[in-house]
């Protein structure tokens, strides 16, 4: 298929810090690989597995948008806004970085490990006022179909960043074929298999693969497994 790009699972980064470990899809911090640096304006997409009662002590972020989605387990959240949270399955938070905020992400148990995806995408507007929020969807409302989770719109379902960019999730049964078809033109969708196993034209796709398609205003993703999760990010492809 043109204008795709195919990141298999094994080939992500690896960074083991005995309490965390995170693969990345992209460079960050130690892993540097030039051919992977973002895709679009989605720069980070890490994903984290941290130990019981450990976590990210306080550090500042600016001018990202920064996206957690919980897969397992409890993660606590405190920063400089005030706000002290706890997320899990099921919830998706946002921190809009904008002219500064510091921050902490811990896991809330003691007996278990927590698990989330962090994702960064670069705003499209800078130096904004810094911003927390958190929902919990209704995951029921993502079988066989796609559930929107995040999008420019504050009115609209899901939370909302400062960028052009539309988030989806969607749990499917074998052989269930989704037609996806972009909100934006220009932007390209980054594809992340949670679980499971999809086809999307001719290119199979397997538990924790990324794919990059743009330059086309729809596709269909077909799951192969029962039980098959996936991740959709919409993004504006030039910076």
């Amino acid at each position: 298929m043109e204008n795709t790009i195919l990141h298999k699972a094994d080939t992500r980064g690896i960074a083991n810090h005995g309490w965390l470990e995170s693969k990345h899809t992209f460079s960050f911090a130690n892993y540097h690989n030039p051919e992977r640096m973002h895709f679009g304006v989605l720069r980070v997409l890490n994903d984290d597995r941290v130990n019981a009662a450990m976590g990210f002590g306080t550090h500042p972020h600016d001018n990202m948008e920064i996206i957690s989605i919980p897969l397992e387990g409890d993660l606590e959240h405190k920063d400089s806004m005030g706000n002290t949270t706890v997320i899990k399955s099921g919830d998706i938070q946002i921190m809009s970085a904008g002219t500064g905020v510091f921050h902490s992400e811990y896991n809330k148990n003691s007996d278990q490990p927590v698990k989330f995806l962090q994702i960064w995408v670069y705003p499209n507007q800078r130096n904004v006022s810094p911003r927390y929020d958190q929902i919990t969807m209704d995951v029921a409302d993502r079988k066989n179909k796609f559930q929107q989770i995040l999008s420019p719109n504050q009115d609209d379902a899901g939370v909302w960043i400062h960028q052009d960019a539309w988030f989806n999730m969607g749990n499917f049964d074998k052989d269930v074929a989704t037609e996806y078809k972009s909100n934006k033109a220009g932007n390209g969708v980054y594809v992340f298999l949670l679980k499971g196993e999809a086809t999307i034209g001719d290119q199979k796709l397997e538990t924790r693969d990324g794919f990059g398609i743009w330059n086309t205003d729809s596709f269909t993703i077909t799951a192969n497994t029962a039980d098959t999760e996936i991740l959709l990010m919409e993004v504006p492809m030039s910076l």
